[in-house]
Parts: C-alpha cells; structure tokens; sequence
C-alpha cells in the first residue's frame, strides 16, 4: 500500500512540472481563432484586426478561420471535439445560450466551454433601401400591419440576436413579419441591395452602404442614438423598452488548463487595448467591451437563464 502511495505521489510530482511547463511554454505553434460569420462582414473584420495584435503579442500566428451558419453556433461546437490546449479558440455569440432550447445538443454551454474573456458587442439597427416606401419606421409597422406576413426582412440567422429581437418587436406591435436568414451581413446586404428583401436588421455593417446613399436607416437598438447615425431613432424612443447590443467574447474547449487561459487572457486583453483594434470596431459603430474570465462566465451563466425566458416568450422552445 505504501509502495503505491510513493507510485503515485512521484507520478503526481512528476505530472506537475510537466504542466507547468507545457503552460510556460504556450504557445509554440500557431492558434486558430474560429469565427462565426462570414469573411468580408464587420465580425471578420474586427477579430482579423484583434487576431493581428494578439499574434505579435503571443509571438505565434493566430489564424482566423470563418465557420458561418447555424445562428453563429459552429464555433461553439468546434470547441466540443478540439484538444484542451489553447490552439483552438471560437467566438461566442450570444446564439451559444440559445441553442439547448431550440435544439438538441449533448453538451453544455456553460459547463463545456473554457470561457477567455469578452471583447466586444454589436450596435444594431434596421435598414431598408434608399428608394423603399418605407421611409420611417412608422411607414414600416403601417404597412406591415396591412399587409401581414409579406413585409420580408433579412438577419443574419435564424435564432441571433437580430432576428430574436426582430421577433420580440413584432410580437410587442402585434405585427406578422416574413423572416429570411443569411450566413453573414455581406450576404444580407447583397440582398438586400439587390431587391430580394425589404428590410434588413442587422449589426451596422450596414454602414457604408448607408453612407453611400444605398441603404436608409429607420431605428438603432443601442440605449442611445449612434452618433453615426443622429436621426436615426433608437427602439425606446419609439415607444419599444427594448436594447440590444450582444456581446460576445472567446472560449476554449472544457478543460483547458488554468495558466494557459490566463496566458490567453491577458493577450487578448492587451491586443483589445490597441488602436487598431477600437479603429476596426469604430468603422462598425462598436466599442471595446472588455470582461474578465470570472465576468465573462458569470456573465455566460446569467445570459443562459435569460435567452431560456426570451425563448419560451417567442415560442421558439424545442417541444418537450
């Protein structure tokens, strides 16, 4: 019996030192950094801007590769079947919190997912084309209000934030809208500038498509009007009680150690702190929305128990 004891306590002593310095160590090859939308949007664009500041930092290449689809999900998913030693890393939109009610998975977002840090959020916003008959949101509800279910608007994905809180406004003014989901925001304003939709809700990739005169704002979802955009209003002051600018950060698998998290988090942390990173967020109407690993999962935890009401109030919920 003591025999085994010594066995296993020189094999804990040695166990140690080798994780210690597997973390001292990390990283000594490249990351991969999943994301949830398609190249060319304002997601890739501003985490290729974060990727590029944490790579010189971390002293290894950290790759952004695009994984579009799902509501932003895949990412998440990525993380399910990757090794626990940091080179994979996945965006965590707000998405991840709604997927056990809406479909059947067999992991756990909060307890499967080694949370990093939160980065940013989205500011949001409804669009229609320049030379569309709707020309203020009041244009929009009167004639969705004639016209139920044929007033067609574009998200990013069934189950994201823009078609949930698209959702959330028709239910509240009793409207019927006809719900179109793309990959991304480069293939919704495709669309929507080619005439195969009415509206677009979206984060505010949109942008230079209203500066250049294509595109006409009728409401931003921030808690204030985006500078941007001043006459644009936002949900509250039309009447709505309603803010939406989800926000989301990095994980890595379950079970990634400790010190290699930390080396992660304060990379990424540094890289956010940069001006090219709050440039490439600025283009977008974002902003650095830093929070620690502890605020990020309590922050995970509570935004779990939230999307479940949100859910069920849509009547969006898996059966059983």
């Amino acid at each position: 019996m003591q025999r085994r004891h010594v066995i296993q306590w020189g094999a804990a002593s040695l166990a140690a030192p080798a994780f210690m310095a597997q973390a001292q160590s990390f990283p000594n090859k490249p990351i991969k950094l999943v994301i949830a939308f398609p190249a060319g949007g304002p997601t890739d664009i501003t985490m290729r801007a974060l990727a590029d500041n944490a790579s010189k930092i971390l002293g290894q290449t950290v790759i952004v590769e695009n994984k579009p689809g799902a509501g932003g999900t895949l990412p998440a998913q990525t993380l399910q079947t990757s090794p626990a030693d940091g080179y994979t890393l996945a965006q965590i939109p707000l998405g991840v919190f709604r997927l056990p009610y809406t479909t059947k998975i067999n992991w756990d977002p909060i307890k499967d997912i080694s949370y990093v840090l939160n980065v940013t959020g989205y500011a949001f916003g409804v669009v229609v084309p320049a030379d569309s008959q709707l020309k203020t949101w009041t244009h929009f509800v009167a004639w969705a209000k004639a016209n139920p279910g044929k007033l067609s608007y574009g998200s990013t994905g069934t189950m994201t934030s823009p078609h949930l809180t698209m959702e959330l406004i028709a239910q509240q003014l009793g409207l019927e809208l006809l719900h179109v989901p793309y990959k991304g925001s480069a293939d919704l304003m495709q669309s929507i500038l080619g005439g195969q939709i009415m509206a677009a809700a979206d984060s505010t990739g949109f942008a230079p498509q209203v500066e250049a005169g294509k595109l006409r704002v009728l409401n931003t979802w921030g808690a204030e009007r985006l500078a941007k955009f001043p006459d644009a209003p936002t949900l509250k002051e039309l009447g709505l009680n309603l803010v939406q600018n989800s926000p989301f950060g990095i994980g890595a698998p379950k079970g990634t150690p400790t010190a290699v998290v930390k080396r992660l988090h304060d990379a990424f942390k540094q890289a956010m702190e940069q001006e090219s990173y709050r440039t490439a967020l600025a283009r977008y109407d974002m902003v650095p929305m830093y929070m620690s690993t502890a605020a990020y999962q309590k922050f995970a935890q509570e935004t779990f128990t939230r999307e479940k009401a949100l859910v069920e109030k849509l009547g969006l919920a898996k059966p059983g």
